[in-house]
């Protein structure tokens, strides 16, 4: 009985998470590395924003796939993401988890104004639109009836809390973006989070979640924390420690950093007794379903647009999302990342979780498969599944994949 032999190529080598991926395939004694730019091989771990798309699936006898989604990026653009969650129909009222956003673009950039009484018409039929004006209304909408009139100012593809500004003055904000030179988003801060105890400090919750070849979504179970070391200031906006979670403004700019958790990172088994012995709240049932249905929400809209099913290759992604946790145990979405860090302690575990639902579900090893004689094995390095039985798997109808795998479970 010969076992299948796979191949695959890693082209990222600022990915720690496919690094470990790496590991894990080759340890299988099924899998083999090659040289990053042989086109025979099973499986890209590529670099996400430099993917040959255009040339995968078109290698004669072999089942490709990559480890990105092609045009998921919309998602993880913060501009993208606003204009995706409202122009879809078909989302459940997102004002219920996203807060009032508005995309940005520098006056010297000479885009379109959308007006203000119709703003979402104009972002459905203009590739860039500018909702200054829009944004302006509510602000000044909200500051005559006394609401909360502190926004943020972030830029669409920034990082790292870079490009970031937290006013209560609008022209500040736009001033600010215009300055920069590159679209951003203005955001309505939230200002009441919950906060931890002790320290009076903000968080951001990460959860990892990956997307299988046939669409299925998996929550991964534990999710981390990302803590402020210094006291949360609505009279300050100027000390980012107090605003931001970044790891690297706080790790950068706090003399406190670690004081509390540490590395600043709290995990969800002692986030879950938190909860419970502070405000006498379940995680599993008032925040992670809120979780839940954010996470199907934003990817089942976008499914259309990036689905493989009908391509040549398959595609799976682990993706980053970010929310907050307001006063009043509301979850709010604030990002996605397409690319996410993991912290170091749960690696082997995420990495293998990775190789079971999105990898081994294409490419299955010896003993996930059903036994083969020796006289039905093809030649070793050759083996991969064919042409005919990789159209058969596109164009059928979208498979349930299990319900738990390992530590994912399917939404």
């Amino acid at each position: 009985m010969n076992a299948p032999m796979y191949t695959f190529v890693a082209r990222d080598e600022n990915s720690t998470i496919y690094a470990e991926v790496s590991k894990i395939l080759v340890a299988t004694g099924q899998w083999k590395r090659l040289k990053r730019d042989n086109p025979r091989f099973n499986l890209m771990l590529g670099e996400r924003n430099r993917l040959p798309f255009g040339r995968l699936g078109h290698e004669p006898g072999l089942m490709q796939q990559v480890n990105y989604y092609r045009g998921a990026d919309k998602l993880c653009r913060k501009a993208s993401l606003v204009k995706l969650i409202k122009t879809s129909p078909e989302l459940p009222d997102p004002s219920n988890w996203l807060p009032e956003s508005y995309i940005i673009y520098p006056t010297n950039l000479n885009t379109p104004v959308a007006p203000v009484k119709n703003g979402i018409s104009h972002l459905k039929s203009n590739p860039k639109t500018d909702e200054r004006e829009v944004f302006l209304a509510s602000y000044h909408s909200r500051k005559e009836s006394g609401e909360g009139t502190v926004w943020i100012a972030k830029s669409s593809a920034g990082a790292k809390g870079a490009g970031i500004l937290i006013s209560y003055d609008a022209n500040q904000l736009l001033e600010f973006i215009d300055n920069q030179g590159q679209v951003h988003v203005i955001q309505k801060y939230l200002e009441r989070p919950l906060l931890l105890q002790p320290g009076n400090r903000k968080f951001d919750i990460r959860s990892w979640v990956l997307v299988d070849h046939q669409y299925n979504i998996y929550l991964y179970r534990e999710g981390v924390l990302r803590t402020a070391s210094e006291p949360y200031d609505s009279a300050n906006f100027q000390d980012m420690t107090s605003h931001l979670t970044n790891h690297c403004i706080q790790k950068e700019h706090s003399q406190n950093y670690g004081r509390y958790e540490e590395g600043n990172e709290m995990f969800f088994d002692e986030f879950r007794q938190y909860l419970l012995s502070t405000h006498n709240i379940a995680l599993e049932t008032s925040i992670l379903p809120q979780i839940k249905q954010i996470i199907r929400s934003c990817l089942t809209c976008i499914e259309p647009a990036i689905s493989t099913k009908h391509l040549s290759y398959q595609s799976f992604q682990l993706f980053g999302f970010d929310f907050m946790v307001d006063e009043s145990f509301k979850v709010w979405l604030i990002e996605i990342n397409g690319a996410p860090a993991c912290a170091q302690k749960l690696y082997p575990e995420l990495c293998q979780g990775i190789v079971d639902v999105a990898i081994s579900s294409v490419f299955p090893l010896n003993n996930d498969s059903e036994p083969q004689s020796s006289s039905s094995s093809p030649a070793p390095y050759s083996s991969s599944p064919s042409f005919s039985t990789l159209n058969s798997s596109c164009s059928s109808p979208k498979l349930r994949g299990p319900l738990h795998v390992g530590p994912f479970t399917r939404l």
